[in-house]
């Protein structure tokens, strides 16, 4: 039996929405073992001066624990 955890990072980019959830996932890989999958739970953008300034996403990792 497998035993999984969930956990939630977040992760930003000055590009686009997929280079904010690359960056996360490859984080995610650098530091957990176990990766399994990952979810786009949401999305939003920071705005100054009526310009996009940033994307960020929020992801639910899921990694698999060790026996």
């Amino acid at each position: 039996m497998s035993v999984a955890r969930v956990p939630e990072l977040n992760s930003s980019s000055k590009k686009i929405f997929e280079d904010a959830t690359e960056k996360g996932v490859e984080r995610a890989c650098s530091t957990l073992k176990g990766v399994q999958s990952a979810w786009v739970k949401d999305q939003k953008v920071t705005i100054e001066d009526g310009k996009i300034k940033e994307y960020r996403v929020g992801l639910k990792v899921t990694f698999i624990l060790n026996d």
